[in-house]
């Protein structure tokens, strides 16, 4: 394993991405430290931050890990280890009298586009782009950010919300009162629940494609493109439906009877060929479906 404490070279990235580094670190007297962890197959990258801080993750094409730890005070005590090609990441909070902006690590990676992430944080933001394998991501009260990435992708937050941009494969979404962003999407699987958040998915259901999308008290709104084909189950006990694609669904061409007894509110009825499934549901907040321009 090799140190230096230069960064690593991300390459032009993003527009969002540089946006979201340039604002690091917060502090111009914040410790770097730069470590280099040669890796032969697909690596796997588990992060436990307990103190706060952002963690943000691109992929490039070389065999290497690189990790960057900054940390504004010595409050936080940071261990890595590599085990053949897992790298495990902890940091923890050396002083318990420390003061929340004490208590503070952060971490950029470069990373081989294929692979497999576990990270964790507290309130810092979980930035992610290009990345292929499974990855589970969780934050307390920090927002999650993917771009282009693909794989089983697990997130769960308390207060954190989640911008899921160009992502392929299978999304499980959870939180309590964080907000759901998909935007282009090419998931074939999506489970998203909010107990008080909002929902939105704008994008293509691929056909046999499952989708469930769930908010207690806030919004859910699905738009579609006029190619799509799926099946339409939407389901409310105290908010309403607004349904702004009325032309383009038409009943249940399966034939399913659909019972609705616990619901006030309900709509069903197919799109196309009807061969995915989206299944809609809200205690209190509206549920919106709209066909896009």
């Amino acid at each position: 394993m090799r140190m230096r404490t230069t960064m690593p070279n991300w390459g032009s990235g993003l527009a969002a991405g540089a946006l979201l580094l340039a604002a690091w670190p917060p502090d111009a007297s914040a410790q770097r430290l730069e470590k280099h962890f040669a890796v032969k197959g697909r690596p796997v990258v588990v992060i436990e931050n307990v103190a706060n801080g952002r963690i943000e993750v691109k992929a490039w094409k070389n065999q290497e890990v690189v990790l960057t730890e900054i940390q504004p005070s010595n409050k936080v005590g940071i261990e890595t280890e590599q085990a053949g090609d897992r790298i495990d990441v902890i940091a923890n909070v050396l002083d318990a009298s420390a003061q929340p902006s004490e208590i503070e690590a952060s971490f950029q990676l470069s990373v081989p586009e294929q692979t497999e992430l576990r990270l964790k944080t507290q309130t810092g933001l979980i930035y992610v782009e290009q990345v292929v394998g499974d990855m589970e991501l969780r934050s307390v009260a920090g927002d999650v950010h993917l771009k282009e990435v693909s794989g089983y992708i697990v997130v769960r937050t308390t207060g954190g919300s989640l911008v899921c941009t160009q992502c392929s494969g299978k999304l499980d979404f959870q939180s309590i009162s964080g907000n759901a962003q998909i935007l282009q999407p090419a998931l074939n699987n999506v489970t998203l629940r909010t107990t008080s958040g909002n929902i939105l998915f704008d994008g293509d259901f691929i056909r046999t494609g499952i989708y469930t999308m769930s908010s207690g008290k806030g919004n859910v709104e699905v738009r579609f493109s006029g190619n799509d084909s799926f099946d339409l189950l939407a389901q409310t006990t105290r908010g309403s439906v607004d349904n702004q694609a009325e032309p383009f669904l038409k009943p249940d061409s399966h034939g399913f009877k659909h019972l609705a007894s616990k619901f006030t509110k309900g709509l069903f009825g197919t799109v196309g060929g009807g061969l995915a499934k989206v299944d809609l549901s809200s205690f209190s907040g509206t549920i919106r479906i709209r066909k896009r321009d």
